[in-house]
Parts: C-alpha cells; sequence; structure tokens
C-alpha cells in the first residue's frame, strides 16, 4: 500500500512539473519572438492628459517611430527617440524581462550601473502579440486618475 502511495505522489508530481516545465517553454517561445527590431507605431492614451513616459520628459507622441532593439537571450536591449520638434534625442539600453508570458518590465540602465543595483523600473502589460507586431499596456496615475496607455510596435527587421 504504501508503495502504491508513493507512486502516486511521485505520479503527481510529475504530471504538475511537466505541465509547467510545458507552459515555460511555451511562455519562453511566445517571448523569443519579441527578438530583433521594433517601431513603436502609434502611442493611444486620452489625450485630456499629458503623458511623458519613461521619465524621458518628452511627450508620449515623441516615442512615436522610436525605435527599439530587443534581445531575450540576455535581457538586453535598447530604445532610440530620434529627436526632432520639441521631441529630445535619446539612446537608452535597457535591461528587460517578462514575467508569467504577459508582464513586460524593464529598467533603464545608466552607463557604468550594473543590473542589479537598478532597483526601479517600469512594468507593462503585453496585451497582444504577432511574429511581426506587439501591444504593451501601461497604467499611469495622472492627478489621481488613471491613464491607460498603449504602445503599438512594428517589426522593422528580422529577427536577430
Amino acid at each position: 500500500m504504501k508503495n502504491l502511495l508513493l507512486a502516486g505522489f511521485v505520479g503527481a508530481a510529475l504530471t504538475v512539473s511537466c505541465s509547467t516545465a510545458k507552459t515555460a517553454q511555451n511562455n519562453r517561445a511566445e517571448f523569443l519572438q519579441l527578438k530583433g527590431d521594433w517601431e513603436i507605431t502609434s502611442v493611444n492614451y486620452d489625450k485630456n492628459y499629458k503623458v511623458k513616459p519613461f521619465d524621458e520628459g518628452a511627450d508620449a507622441q515623441c516615442f512615436v517611430g522610436s525605435h527599439w532593439r530587443l534581445i531575450p537571450n540576455n535581457w538586453t536591449g535598447s530604445y532610440t527617440l530620434s529627436g526632432g520638434g520639441a521631441c529630445p534625442s535619446v539612446i537608452q539600453p535597457i535591461k528587460f524581462e517578462v514575467v508569467n508570458g504577459s508582464e513586460f518590465k524593464f529598467k533603464k540602465m545608466l552607463e557604468g550601473s550594473k543590473a542589479k543595483s537598478v532597483t526601479e523600473g517600469y512594468s507593462l502589460n503585453l496585451i497582444s502579440q504577432t511574429a511581426d507586431s506587439f501591444s504593451l499596456e501601461q497604467n499611469v496615475n495622472s492627478a489621481g486618475d488613471n491613464v491607460r496607455i498603449i504602445y503599438n510596435f512594428s517589426r522593422t527587421g528580422m529577427k536577430n
């Protein structure tokens, strides 16, 4: 009887671990589709609010046309704002991760800093994804109101 009970526990543990591993593999495969070069094609939000994402001091519309490079195998990347008009020119290295297959987190890496020493960052929800596009949602507080911002990305280069 003890052997039967033990076999049942081992079987249940293997079933749970295999299903967890398969879920993790599926999430990783989807996440690896983000590898490559991307451009923000639009930023959608309630225009009654002034939105300056990611502490760049730039209006959200300055991010339209920005270039993002994502390298999932070492969790690094960067974004570039090309500037012009009231928009600054910015090249910002980032360290990022996708948590639970749907939460895109990143932190800005300042020159000479190590990822583990940077404690603040940004959390966005991955709300849709195809091989050539994805969308991220960010909820920010503006004067006590929740403002929902949607960043729509399109692939500009093949997966590297």
